[in-house]
Protein backbone atom coordinates (compact mmCIF):
# COMPACT_ATOMS: atom_id res chain seq x y z
CA UNK A 1 0.00 0.00 0.00
CA UNK A 2 1.21 3.50 -0.86
CA UNK A 3 1.57 6.37 1.61
CA UNK A 4 -1.00 8.65 -0.07
CA UNK A 5 -3.63 5.93 0.07
CA UNK A 6 -2.86 5.08 3.71
CA UNK A 7 -3.13 8.74 4.71
CA UNK A 8 -6.70 8.81 3.40
CA UNK A 9 -7.79 5.30 4.36
CA UNK A 10 -6.28 5.03 7.85
CA UNK A 11 -8.75 7.12 9.81
CA UNK A 12 -8.84 7.22 13.60
CA UNK A 13 -11.40 4.41 13.71
CA UNK A 14 -9.42 2.30 11.25
CA UNK A 15 -6.20 2.77 13.23
CA UNK A 16 -8.04 1.77 16.41
CA UNK A 17 -9.24 -1.47 14.81
CA UNK A 18 -5.74 -2.21 13.51
CA UNK A 19 -4.47 -1.84 17.07
CA UNK A 20 -7.25 -4.08 18.40
CA UNK A 21 -6.42 -6.83 15.89
CA UNK A 22 -2.63 -6.59 16.03
CA UNK A 23 -1.91 -5.24 12.54
CA UNK A 24 -1.03 -1.63 13.46
CA UNK A 25 2.74 -2.18 13.56
CA UNK A 26 2.84 -3.75 10.08
CA UNK A 27 1.26 -0.62 8.58
CA UNK A 28 2.96 2.04 10.70
CA UNK A 29 5.71 2.76 8.16
CA UNK A 30 3.14 3.66 5.51
CA UNK A 31 2.32 6.86 7.35
CA UNK A 32 5.95 8.00 7.50
CA UNK A 33 7.44 10.55 5.11
CA UNK A 34 9.78 7.86 3.75
CA UNK A 35 6.98 5.71 2.31
CA UNK A 36 6.23 5.57 -1.42
CA UNK A 37 3.97 8.30 -2.73
CA UNK A 38 1.07 6.61 -4.51
CA UNK A 39 -0.30 9.88 -5.84
CA UNK A 40 1.33 9.95 -9.29
CA UNK A 41 0.56 7.40 -11.98
CA UNK A 42 3.50 5.47 -13.39
CA UNK A 43 3.71 3.64 -16.72
CA UNK A 44 2.29 0.53 -15.03
CA UNK A 45 -0.89 2.25 -13.84
CA UNK A 46 -1.31 4.17 -17.09
CA UNK A 47 -1.12 0.99 -19.17
CA UNK A 48 -3.57 -0.80 -16.88
CA UNK A 49 -6.08 2.07 -16.93
CA UNK A 50 -5.90 2.41 -20.71
CA UNK A 51 -6.64 -1.30 -21.24
CA UNK A 52 -9.70 -1.81 -19.03
CA UNK A 53 -13.27 -1.85 -20.33
CA UNK A 54 -15.05 -1.06 -17.08
CA UNK A 55 -14.73 -0.04 -13.45
CA UNK A 56 -16.78 0.44 -10.29
CA UNK A 57 -17.31 4.02 -9.15
CA UNK A 58 -18.44 5.10 -5.70
CA UNK A 59 -19.87 8.50 -4.75
CA UNK A 60 -21.55 9.78 -1.58
CA UNK A 61 -24.88 11.60 -1.32
CA UNK A 62 -25.58 14.61 0.88
CA UNK A 63 -27.35 12.21 3.28
CA UNK A 64 -24.13 10.21 3.68
CA UNK A 65 -25.18 7.12 1.74
CA UNK A 66 -22.59 5.66 -0.68
CA UNK A 67 -23.65 4.77 -4.21
CA UNK A 68 -21.66 2.34 -6.33
CA UNK A 69 -22.13 2.28 -10.09
CA UNK A 70 -20.49 0.24 -12.82
CA UNK A 71 -19.11 2.31 -15.69
CA UNK A 72 -18.38 0.39 -18.88
CA UNK A 73 -17.27 0.99 -22.44
CA UNK A 74 -14.73 -0.13 -25.00
CA UNK A 75 -11.16 -0.65 -23.82
CA UNK A 76 -9.53 2.76 -23.67
CA UNK A 77 -12.63 4.77 -22.75
CA UNK A 78 -11.05 5.70 -19.42
CA UNK A 79 -8.15 7.91 -20.43
CA UNK A 80 -4.98 9.03 -18.66
CA UNK A 81 -4.62 12.78 -19.16
CA UNK A 82 -1.42 13.11 -17.12
CA UNK A 83 0.17 11.45 -14.10
CA UNK A 84 -2.43 12.97 -11.76
CA UNK A 85 -5.53 13.10 -13.95
CA UNK A 86 -7.85 10.55 -15.58
CA UNK A 87 -11.10 11.24 -17.43
CA UNK A 88 -13.95 9.60 -19.33
CA UNK A 89 -16.95 10.59 -21.40
CA UNK A 90 -20.16 10.06 -19.44
CA UNK A 91 -22.89 8.55 -21.63
CA UNK A 92 -26.63 8.96 -21.44
CA UNK A 93 -28.19 6.24 -19.29
CA UNK A 94 -31.43 5.80 -17.37
CA UNK A 95 -31.51 9.51 -16.47
CA UNK A 96 -31.56 8.97 -12.70
CA UNK A 97 -28.36 11.06 -12.37
CA UNK A 98 -27.40 9.53 -9.02
CA UNK A 99 -23.64 9.82 -9.50
CA UNK A 100 -23.95 13.23 -11.16
CA UNK A 101 -26.13 14.50 -8.33
CA UNK A 102 -23.82 13.13 -5.66
CA UNK A 103 -20.75 14.67 -7.31
CA UNK A 104 -22.49 18.04 -7.44
CA UNK A 105 -22.52 18.10 -3.65
CA UNK A 106 -19.33 16.13 -2.88
CA UNK A 107 -16.59 15.80 -5.49
CA UNK A 108 -14.88 12.85 -3.80
CA UNK A 109 -14.91 9.64 -5.81
CA UNK A 110 -13.48 6.16 -5.40
CA UNK A 111 -12.85 3.72 -8.25
CA UNK A 112 -12.04 0.03 -8.34
CA UNK A 113 -10.53 -1.06 -11.65
CA UNK A 114 -10.65 -4.81 -12.27
CA UNK A 115 -8.74 -7.16 -14.54
CA UNK A 116 -10.37 -10.48 -13.67
CA UNK A 117 -8.46 -12.49 -16.25
CA UNK A 118 -5.08 -11.55 -14.77
CA UNK A 119 -6.34 -11.18 -11.19
CA UNK A 120 -5.34 -7.54 -10.83
CA UNK A 121 -7.17 -4.75 -9.01
CA UNK A 122 -6.31 -1.04 -8.82
CA UNK A 123 -8.05 1.24 -6.33
CA UNK A 124 -8.18 4.99 -7.03
CA UNK A 125 -9.35 7.90 -4.91
CA UNK A 126 -9.78 11.33 -6.40
CA UNK A 127 -11.87 14.44 -6.82
CA UNK A 128 -14.15 14.62 -9.84
CA UNK A 129 -15.10 17.61 -11.95
CA UNK A 130 -18.17 17.41 -14.19
CA UNK A 131 -17.78 19.17 -17.54
CA UNK A 132 -20.95 19.42 -19.64
CA UNK A 133 -20.83 18.94 -23.39
CA UNK A 134 -22.16 22.48 -23.76
CA UNK A 135 -19.30 23.96 -21.73
CA UNK A 136 -16.48 22.04 -23.44
CA UNK A 137 -17.61 20.01 -26.49
CA UNK A 138 -14.00 19.55 -27.63
CA UNK A 139 -13.03 17.82 -24.36
CA UNK A 140 -16.03 15.48 -24.51
CA UNK A 141 -15.26 14.71 -28.16
CA UNK A 142 -11.64 13.85 -27.32
CA UNK A 143 -12.77 11.44 -24.62
CA UNK A 144 -15.49 9.81 -26.73
CA UNK A 145 -14.36 6.91 -28.91
CA UNK A 146 -16.20 7.45 -32.19
CA UNK A 147 -16.62 3.74 -32.88
CA UNK A 148 -18.64 3.40 -29.66
CA UNK A 149 -22.28 4.15 -30.52
CA UNK A 150 -23.39 5.92 -27.36
CA UNK A 151 -24.44 9.50 -26.67
CA UNK A 152 -22.04 11.42 -24.40
CA UNK A 153 -23.54 14.06 -22.11
CA UNK A 154 -20.49 15.28 -20.22
CA UNK A 155 -16.91 14.58 -19.26
CA UNK A 156 -15.89 13.35 -15.83
CA UNK A 157 -12.37 14.57 -15.04
CA UNK A 158 -10.81 13.02 -11.93
CA UNK A 159 -7.85 14.56 -10.14
CA UNK A 160 -5.93 11.76 -8.46
CA UNK A 161 -5.52 11.88 -4.69
CA UNK A 162 -4.20 8.33 -4.16
CA UNK A 163 -4.06 4.86 -5.70
CA UNK A 164 -3.13 1.40 -4.52
CA UNK A 165 -2.76 -2.04 -6.05
CA UNK A 166 -4.94 -4.42 -4.06
CA UNK A 167 -4.17 -8.00 -3.03
CA UNK A 168 -5.25 -10.46 -5.78
CA UNK A 169 -5.76 -13.38 -3.39
CA UNK A 170 -9.57 -13.59 -3.58
CA UNK A 171 -10.12 -12.39 -7.15
CA UNK A 172 -11.93 -15.08 -9.14
CA UNK A 173 -10.64 -15.35 -12.72
CA UNK A 174 -13.19 -14.38 -15.38
CA UNK A 175 -12.76 -13.84 -19.09
CA UNK A 176 -14.47 -11.68 -21.67
CA UNK A 177 -15.66 -13.18 -24.93
CA UNK A 178 -12.67 -11.61 -26.70
CA UNK A 179 -10.21 -13.05 -24.18
CA UNK A 180 -11.79 -16.50 -24.50
CA UNK A 181 -11.54 -16.31 -28.28
CA UNK A 182 -7.82 -15.66 -27.94
CA UNK A 183 -7.43 -18.86 -25.92
CA UNK A 184 -9.88 -20.95 -27.94
CA UNK A 185 -8.81 -19.96 -31.43
CA UNK A 186 -5.78 -22.29 -31.63
CA UNK A 187 -7.84 -25.11 -30.05
CA UNK A 188 -10.53 -24.66 -32.71
CA UNK A 189 -7.88 -24.68 -35.43
CA UNK A 190 -6.45 -27.94 -34.10
CA UNK A 191 -9.93 -29.50 -33.94
CA UNK A 192 -10.63 -28.46 -37.53
CA UNK A 193 -7.29 -29.95 -38.61
CA UNK A 194 -7.99 -33.23 -36.80
CA UNK A 195 -11.47 -33.42 -38.26
CA UNK A 196 -10.05 -32.95 -41.76
CA UNK A 197 -7.44 -35.65 -41.11
CA UNK A 198 -10.15 -37.96 -39.79
CA UNK A 199 -12.28 -37.42 -42.86
CA UNK A 200 -9.26 -38.05 -45.11
CA UNK A 201 -8.37 -41.31 -43.34
CA UNK A 202 -11.99 -42.46 -43.40
CA UNK A 203 -12.18 -41.81 -47.13
CA UNK A 204 -8.96 -43.80 -47.66
CA UNK A 205 -10.32 -46.72 -45.62
CA UNK A 206 -13.60 -46.67 -47.49
CA UNK A 207 -11.76 -46.64 -50.80
CA UNK A 208 -9.46 -49.55 -49.85
CA UNK A 209 -12.39 -51.67 -48.69
CA UNK A 210 -14.47 -51.24 -51.83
Amino acid sequence: MARAFAQIAFTTNVLAKQADHGSADSYADLLSSDADGGDQLTARESAFISAIDGFYQSTVSETGWPYVQFRGGPAGFLKVIDDRTIAYADFRGNRQYLSVGNLTGDDRVSLILMDYANRQRLKVWGRAKLVSIGDDPDLVARLHLEAYKAVPERAVVIHLEAFDWNCPKHIARRFTKGQLEEFLSPVREEIDYLRAENAKLKAQLDASGS
